[in-house]
């Protein structure tokens, strides 16, 4: 039998937009679509045999095209905004998060490798300092960057979103609004 607060917990958890529960939604669907990088990407790499920057590189936009479409969905309920402005701001956070991820994650292994307490007295090899550096970082660029922006930026109604369409509008990308009538 469920008590009252855990449904109204579970009805929070999908519904409401709150701080809290969008975070949680917006961690649930960055680790479901972590997972489907790394499946895609070892798919890639073992069995069709393409090499390991581009396996990694097809895997990272499969994770995030289904990012995209999740988050669109479930934990933003962005149903109503206009699609093409939606990915173009995505895009736009994505090669963002890659970059600060990438070089971040260079920058705090260099600091924390010349930490020679840590590699001489308490023994961190190599290895152990590089998975510190990409977990750290990780998490910042996740929720100071990806989340923050998603929440506030990407999917919602902004002034620039008008002239994405009408560029999308002169390339011949058409979209629509499922349910325009209901959007006012």
């Amino acid at each position: 039998m469920t008590t009252p607060g855990l449904k109204k917990f579970r009805y929070n958890l999908v519904h409401d937009n709150g701080f809290i529960f969008t975070l949680l939604r917006s961690g649930a669907s960055s680790q479901i679509c972590g997972w489907i990088d790394m499946i895609v990407s070892f798919v890639l790499f073992a069995f069709c045999n393409l090499t390991p920057w581009l396996s990694t590189a097809l895997g990272a936009l499969v994770g995030g095209i289904f990012n995209c479409i999740i988050n669109y969905r479930f934990t933003f309920h962005s149903e109503g905004l206009e699609w093409r402005p939606v990915i173009v701001k995505f895009m736009f956070v994505w090669v963002g998060s890659l970059l600060l991820n990438s070089f971040g994650t260079q920058f705090i292994y260099y600091l924390i490798d010349d930490w020679h307490w840590l590699t001489h007295t308490i023994g961190l090899g190599q290895d152990s300092i590089f998975l510190t550096a990409r977990l750290f970082v990780s998490l910042v660029v996740s929720i100071m960057w990806n989340f923050l922006l998603q929440r506030n930026f990407v999917f919602k109604r902004n002034p620039i979103d008008a002239y994405i369409i009408r560029l999308a509008d002169r390339l011949g990308i058409e979209g629509r609004i499922k349910n325009a009538d209901k959007i006012k």
